[in-house]
């Protein structure tokens, strides 16, 4: 192979966002340095495991993360708690509220 046929391969980093040749956004979980695997959470919630070799012959190129990640997380409105009331679930927190805290 010929160095203008090489793709630069973005080293796996948690949280980073990739995408695919063929478009499939996904999100970097887990890096596991011991058994040399890279843990992948598609944009559908679909959880995937490739080891580092693997990894540096994807074509992947680095994006932000998308703006409706919902996707990932595999919730709707109504898995909340079945009824709006205004209520968040459990274990919410807002992370703009230390903007608020600032003023």
């Amino acid at each position: 192979m010929t160095s203008e046929n090489r793709f630069s391969v973005p080293r796996p980093a948690i949280g980073r966002w990739y995408r695919r040749a063929n478009g499939q956004l996904f999100e970097v979980v887990a890096v596991d340095e011991d058994d040399a695997t890279v843990e992948l959470q598609f944009f559908d919630g679909t959880i995937d495991e490739v080891d580092l070799e693997t990894w540096d012959n994807l074509r992947i190129i680095r994006v932000a993360a998308p703006e409706d990640w919902s996707g990932s997380v595999d919730m709707d409105p109504e898995d909340f708690n079945g009824k709006d009331d205004g209520q968040l679930p459990g274990g919410y927190q807002n992370p703009f509220r230390f903007l608020d805290d600032r003023e």
